[in-house]
């Protein structure tokens, strides 16, 4: 019972966190730019087309996030999570080290580290997943 409270905690904020930076790129929610601020700066580190990726970015955010919360289809929204994180250590956080306070991709590896743990243990008992296919 402990387990599946404390992957439904590990869940509900990394999960809607995530999906709350897909709606800053998607709406301009929670002080975001928008899909239009967002594919102006993805086309500046040679991210194109600059529309085409803000959208394919946030929607991956945004639904990967809500999955990921609801604990439904969790090894695709681990995926979801995961993809855009490797794109930006790669194209944005990986030259600046480590430490988030530089820049780095601390940050983004921990939500990968989440993603790719909760999808190989499972999303505990109080998930869609579980209810749905036992």
């Amino acid at each position: 019972m402990m387990a599946g409270i404390g992957l439904l905690l590990i869940r509900l904020v990394f999960g809607l966190t995530f999906a709350g930076h897909g709606a800053q790129k998607l709406f301009g929610w929670f002080g975001g730019h928008g899909l239009a601020g967002t594919a102006g700066w993805m086309e500046s580190i040679g991210l194109k087309p600059g529309k085409m990726m803000a959208f394919a970015a946030g929607m991956s955010e945004l639904i990967g996030g809500l999955l990921f919360a609801l604990g439904l289809l969790t090894p695709l929204a681990a995926l979801l999570m995961i993809v855009p994180m490797i794109v930006a250590i790669v194209k944005v956080h990986g030259p600046n080290g480590y430490w988030v306070t530089q820049n780095g991709y601390e940050y983004n590896l921990a939500i990968i580290a989440v993603a790719v743990g909760v999808a190989l243990i499972g999303p505990g008992q109080y998930a869609l997943d579980t209810i749905i296919f036992g």
